[in-house]
């Protein structure tokens, strides 16, 4: 499954690449694509094993917030 959660908060590649290392930590997650640009984290994971709560846990973890 695939899913795009916005995020806030991030300003640079350092944030990006937080972001990046908290969502690929998350059991089950497959890829992240970040769009630092945007604003957007895009994120393929197998959907037996990780949720959306997870995945905005895993967000929150590196001080950023998922806006709904």
């Amino acid at each position: 499954m695939q899913t795009t959660l916005k995020i806030e908060g991030m300003t640079c590649q350092h944030c990006s690449a937080r972001l990046r290392q908290s969502l690929s930590n998350v059991q089950g997650v497959q890829s992240v694509d970040i769009d630092l640009a945007k604003g957007y984290a895009n994120v393929e994971y197998d959907e037996s094993m990780v949720n959306q709560a997870a995945l905005g846990k895993a967000v929150e973890m590196v001080g950023y917030k998922v806006m709904e």
